[in-house]
C-alpha cells in the first residue's frame, strides 16, 4: 500500500515562480501541492483549510515577513514543517529562522528536484542546513532559563549531541555503534521528549537551555 503524498503549501508573492515551482513539485508522485498563496493572509486561510504538511514560505513577502508568518503558522498548526525560501544565506534571517522553529532553508536557485528533496527531507523531520552552517549559527542563539532534561536519557544526551554537529543517522550509528534503526528510534524519541517536530528544532532547544554543549565551528 502506498503511503500518501507529503501536502506542500508553497507561499510567495512571484506568482509565476510559485506557480512553476508548484507545478514541478507536482511532477514528483509522492508531493501534492494543495494550496499557492502570495501574502500573509492567503498563507494564514490556506493553512487552517489545508493543514499542509510542508510550507515553503518565501522570506520577502509585501506585507510580512517569513520568520514572522512562520511563528503564526506554528500557533495554527505546531507541526506543520516550515522551510524558508530564501534569495541569499544571511546569517542573521537563517538564526531567526530557527528561533521561529523552521526546519530548514533553501535558496530560490535550487534545482526543482532539490527541492523536491527538500521538502521530502523535512517531511522525514531532517534538518535543511549544512553542518558547518549549523556549527557558526548555534551559539548564537538566545539563551533561556534550564528546563531540566526533558526526561532524555543518557544515550538519548549522546544522540543530541551529535544532531548539533550536524550528523546523519548513519553518521551517529557509526559514532555510537549503534545499528541506523536504533538510532532513528532515538530521534523520534528525542523529537517526542522535547515537543519538537524536526532535527533542526530538537537542536535548538538544548543549546538554548544548557542541556547539551554548544558544538565548535
Amino acid at each position: 500500500m502506498d503511503e500518501a503524498p507529503i501536502t506542500v503549501m508553497i507561499v510567495d508573492d512571484h506568482r509565476m515562480f510559485a506557480e512553476s515551482l508548484a507545478r514541478l513539485l507536482e511532477d514528483e508522485r509522492d508531493i501534492t501541492v494543495v494550496g499557492v498563496g502570495s501574502n500573509q493572509t492567503d498563507a494564514l486561510h490556506l493553512a487552517r483549510r489545508l493543514r499542509p504538511s510542508v510550507a515553503l514560505i518565501d522570506y520577502q513577502l509585501p506585507d510580512v515577513d517569513g520568520v514572522t508568518l512562520a511563528r503564526q503558522l506554528k500557533v495554527i498548526d505546531a507541526s506543520m514543517l516550515l522551510v524558508m525560501l530564501t534569495g541569499v544565506g544571511d546569517d542573521a534571517l537563517l538564526l531567526e529562522a530557527i528561533e521561529a522553529g523552521c526546519s530548514g532553508f533553501i535558496t530560490k536557485d535550487r534545482a526543482a528536484a532539490e527541492v523536491a528533496d527538500a521538502v521530502r527531507a523535512a517531511a522525514s523531520g531532517e534538518a535543511l542546513i549544512s553542518p558547518h552552517m549549523l556549527a557558526r549559527l548555534l551559539p548564537r542563539l538566545s539563551r533561556e532559563e534550564p528546563a531540566g532534561r526533558h526526561g532524555l536519557t543518557e544515550r538519548e544526551v549522546e544522540v543530541l549531541a551529535r544532531m548539533a554537529r550536524g550528523l546523519s543517522n548513519r553518521a551517529i550509528a557509526d559514532e555510537l555503534y549503534l545499528s541506523v534503526n536504533t538510532v532513528r528510534n532515538h530521534v523520534q524519541s528525542i523529537l517526542g521528549k522535547l515537543g519538537v517536530h524536526s532535527k533542526l528544532e530538537a537542536v535548538s532547544v538544548p543549546i538554548r537551555t544548557g542541556i547539551i554543549d554548544i558544538p565548535s565551528a
